[in-house]
């Protein structure tokens, strides 16, 4: 990015190397937050129907990832950890010598800032952030975290974090962390739709219509997490509150004990953060 300390954030063009789910709720955040518009987005695939919901919504698309790279001033790195030396190779085949001074941000799990650091060594003056976002900063309800590498600026680091804190709440981490941070907000959703799910298949039971039961399920969530967040009581103080002795939430809570869901959960966590570390030794060296 040339003119990166003079050119204004509403003025960025913003690429996408992979156009897959965390990609579009990104790019859906930030149009939706009015940041930009989709005809500053540009998003590159290795197949054009693929593309077919980006470029209805208006914005620019190619089967080439060295075109978004040249044409754009940030570009996310949203590809899965075994395609990125199938898109690095793309990109250097086609473009490397007019690719330099960009911002990369790298949303891919697993993938650490010197590997990442040692794929872009050729290209000139660019630089890299890691991250790990999470899919609700499509609503506006992100949590991500990011982690410079060591030539980014710090106008880069105002860039990013412009996006993410339109997206959600998001903190700067040593690198360290992000396995751990990606398994419990990265995957995190998926539990809660699990436990949603599984809260609105217990209301099915007790004889609540399936829509219902779904609302009021994730109305709780929604209610709980607001209540932590805005309450500043710890959960163990929150969740005594509504269990009245002898009465029909312990019983729950008892039933929920016995089943290990605690343990579950831990476990979950534990095991997204070794895979995450898994990910990024098999597939870049």
């Amino acid at each position: 990015m040339t003119s990166e300390g003079t050119k204004r954030f509403e003025e960025l063009k913003i690429g996408f190397i992979g156009g897959g789910n965390m990609a579009k709720a990104i790019a859906g955040g930030i149009v939706k937050k009015g940041l930009l518009s989709y005809s500053q987005i540009y998003v590159s695939g290795p197949r054009m129907h693929s593309l077919e919901s980006w470029q209805s919504q208006g914005a620019n698309v190619y089967t080439d990832n060295g075109t978004v790279c040249e044409i754009c001033d940030v570009i996310f790195l949203s590809v899965k950890p075994h395609i990125l030396p199938e898109a690095m190779a793309n990109i250097c085949m086609n473009s490397r010598h007019k690719i330099r001074s960009k911002l990369f941000v790298s949303i891919i799990a697993g993938i650490k800032l010197e590997a990442l650091e040692n794929l872009f060594r050729s290209f000139d003056s660019c630089r890299i952030i890691r991250t790990m976002p999470n899919t609700p900063m499509m609503v506006g309800e992100g949590c991500t975290v990011y982690c410079p590498g060591e030539g980014a600026t710090e106008n880069d680091v105002k860039i990013v974090r412009t996006i993410l804190e339109a997206l959600g709440i998001c903190y700067m981490v040593p690198e360290g962390m992000i396995d751990a941070i990606g398994a419990l907000a990265g995957s995190g959703p998926a539990f809660a739709y699990l436990m949603i799910e599984a809260m609105s298949d217990g209301g099915v039971k007790m004889g609540i219509p399936r829509a219902m039961a779904t609302q009021f399920a994730a109305q709780t969530m929604l209610g709980a997490a607001k209540m932590v967040l805005e309450s500043g009581k710890h959960t163990g103080a929150l969740k005594d509150e509504v269990c009245s002795p002898g009465g029909t939430t312990i019983t729950g809570v008892h039933a929920l004990e016995k089943g290990g869901v605690r343990a579950a959960i831990m476990d979950a966590i534990e095991c997204a953060a070794t895979k995450s570390a898994e990910l990024g030794r098999r597939h870049v060296s």
